[in-house]
């Protein structure tokens, strides 16, 4: 079976085709660094993330990019256009890249606690402002844009009147009609520069107290939000590559004016295959600060916030998005998360009893119905993953062997029951999706690693007590371990063995 993918472009699933043989680039609209991040955040990176893994997995070369905006994420609320970062600086009495080290940082570690891989590539929107300006001086001069007191604005109108006789008007990607949009866009003030309600900035004239502020052809300026996104993609990708992902929430604006930016620009669609996640929902409710239910991941983390019961581990969110195909609404509750943590548990439990079934097992023994049945299981793994990354459907199988495991390691079902030939099989087949497809990470296992590692620090101290015959410091370790639960017992061979309590 192929790869097939939901684009959102033509709203329907695709046989996936490489532009070239056995090479993906693909590119993820990254966070703005204005603030920490939350967990809604947590969705498009942790779901871009497996798509990279499953990719690999499937043979490709992947380019991934996934852009940090640090700068031009501004929002037109209110009498001007302001700079996102700009304004948060200003309230944590920071400069401006300070405030975009904090939060990337804070970026980072996140994403190294939902084990999710590096890009490829993680460029800036600073990093890349003299591309964004020679993109926006191109679409000047094909007709495109047009200056106005020392901003640049795309002239939408003029583009869907142009391309929409190549097939491509703008709204193409969200379904949304330009005609009803200038109908329904509300007026904001100070904007009466635009010739149109949807034209949007490519370039705004940093006022005087603005920090961040280039230079421009158009006088000091930053950057818009769209245009960073056009730029750096075509610089790493090519003027078309092959995925382009993001939430659901940014179908429009961002991508739309993506798409009219760089079809001015390169007289193609960027991407062949556009791919959105959908949101999370809070007991039925969307995230907003209204609401009060934001959640940081710090505060996910430690459990610091009125809408969680407890803290939640980075494992235990990854695995609760892996449960629902991307494209579903993810509602969040403590309930779900709760029930995530314990199926999560389940799994590891499961996946440590199969690695120490035996293999020796023959086929003469085996029963045949119920190897049928588990080769059965784990060979639509790879059929579901093609079929758009059904992640939901996979755990439903992992979930379905789970009692055959553990009733060959409880005896309920003979030991012999299945060939250590499937027994092996299924151990690799498990080992690839868990932890290098699915990146799920036994975070049990690795802290009784961490235990193991600390008492035989303690063993050692010890022993070289004893042979110092300083059995005072040495009854002082075995006592005070004792009394945390760890037994101590001296081996015949000289060395020391553990037990816990």
């Amino acid at each position: 079976m192929s790869l097939k993918v939901y684009n959102s472009l033509t709203r329907q699933k695709e046989v996936f085709e490489p532009i070239t043989a056995g090479h993906v680039g693909m590119y993820v609209c990254g966070p703005t660094v204005s603030g920490e991040s939350h967990l809604g955040h947590a969705r498009p990176y942790i779901t871009f993330d497996i798509i990279y893994r499953y990719l690999m997995y499937l043979g490709y070369k992947v380019r991934y990019v996934r852009n940090i905006t640090d700068a031009g994420h501004f929002e037109e609320e209110g009498r001007e256009a302001e700079d996102k970062i700009s304004k948060k600086a200003v309230l944590e009495k920071l400069e401006p890249m300070e405030l975009v080290q904090k939060y990337t940082n804070l970026f980072h570690k996140a994403m190294r606690a939902f084990n999710n891989i590096d890009p490829s590539i993680e460029p800036t929107a600073t990093g890349h402002i003299v591309e964004q300006i020679g993109m926006i001086e191109k679409i000047i001069a094909d007709g495109y844009a047009y200056v106005a007191n020392g901003s640049v604005y795309f002239d939408v109108e003029k583009y869907n009147e142009d391309f929409s006789k190549k097939g491509m008007p703008y709204g193409i990607l969200s379904g949304r009609i330009l005609e009803d949009m200038l109908e329904t866009t509300r007026e904001l003030d100070n904007q009466e520069e635009k010739r149109n309600k949807a034209d949007f900035a490519l370039w705004k004239n940093a006022p005087p107290e603005h920090i961040m502020r280039w230079k421009s052809p158009w006088g000091e300026g930053f950057p818009g939000w769209h245009i960073e996104c056009s730029a750096m993609s075509v610089k790493y990708l090519g003027e078309q590559f092959d995925i382009h992902g993001g939430g659901m929430d940014l179908q429009f604006p961002h991508h739309e004016c993506e798409i009219a930016q760089s079809s001015v620009c390169n007289h193609v669609m960027p991407a062949r295959y556009w791919l959105h996640n959908n949101m999370i929902t809070i007991n039925g409710r969307k995230m907003g600060k209204s609401y009060n239910n934001v959640i940081k991941f710090t505060e996910l983390f430690s459990g610091n916030h009125p809408a969680l019961e407890q803290a939640y581990h980075p494992m235990t969110i990854r695995f609760f998005i892996l449960q629902t195909h991307y494209r579903s609404t993810l509602d969040f509750s403590n309930d779900a998360l709760k029930a995530a943590e314990k199926g999560l548990k389940r799994l590891w439990e499961a996946y440590d009893n199969l690695k120490n079934l035996s293999t020796d097992n023959t086929a003469d023994s085996a029963d045949k119905e119920l190897e049928t049945k588990v080769q059965k299981l784990t060979s639509e793994f790879d059929e579901f993953m093609d079929d758009d990354f059904n992640t939901a459907k996979v755990l439903a199988n992992i979930f379905e062997l789970v009692p055959v495991i553990n009733g060959i390691k409880d005896k309920h079902i003979s030991a012999v029951a299945l060939s250590g030939n499937i027994i092996t099989q299924l151990q690799k087949k498990l080992k690839v999706y868990l932890e290098d497809i699915f990146g799920l990470r036994n975070e049990a296992a690795t802290d009784d690693s961490k235990l193991d590692g600390v008492l035989q620090v303690l063993i050692t101290m010890r022993k070289e007590a004893k042979n110092r015959k300083d059995y005072v410091t040495s009854d002082k370790i075995r006592k005070e371990l004792e009394s945390l639960g760890v037994m101590l017992k001296d081996e015949k061979d000289g060395n020391i063995s553990y037990t816990l309590a």
